[in-house]
């Protein structure tokens, strides 16, 4: 499916991020492909989940390796690879920790709510990792147009407001 697709708009896509794209396309079918598994086999799914995943996770390394790492030096590629791995790992973070405190209502397993809250069950789902990267995306556009219209940066906004309480 995946070369089908490849084949089918290979000429709409530009040169600079071919490789890219076809990446996409592959980690997208592959990614497709481990979920038919686990709905039609649980247990070649237990199997074989992770090495599934593996092959996504390679996919995006190789998509970096092409875009950075193949064009720049040694050092440059080396802290480039650092930085991406901080900033997947800050990504993973900022999802997982708003779906563990809106999921289950916990902190590292610290009741936040108390006891009457009720968690949004849609946020432990595999969609509620959609709703929240939805939900950092709506967040950092709208921080980026207040910078851009030349508002006071939200942190301004909070202190200045913190400080009149006072």
């Amino acid at each position: 499916m995946s070369s089908a697709l490849v084949s089918l708009i290979r000429k709409l896509i530009p040169k600079q991020v071919r490789i890219a794209t076809y990446i996409l396309i592959i980690a997208t079918f592959v990614t497709v492909a481990e979920y038919l598994l686990q709905a039609i086999s649980i247990e070649v799914h237990k199997a074989l989940g992770a090495f599934i995943s593996l092959i996504v996770v390679n996919c995006m390394i190789l998509g970096r390796a092409e875009a950075f790492a193949s064009k720049n030096s040694v050092g440059k590629a080396i802290l480039d690879a650092l930085g991406m791995g901080m900033g997947f790992t800050i990504a993973v973070l900022s999802l997982g920790i708003v779906r563990e405190v809106l999921g289950n209502g916990t902190f590292i397993g610290i009741s936040v709510f108390g006891p009457n809250f009720e968690p949004w069950v849609i946020m432990v789902l595999p969609g509620g990792a959609f709703f929240v990267l939805g939900g950092w995306l709506l967040l950092f556009n709208w921080l980026k147009e207040r910078k851009e219209e030349g508002k006071p940066a939200l942190w301004t906004l909070i202190f200045s407001r913190l400080s009149k309480r006072n």
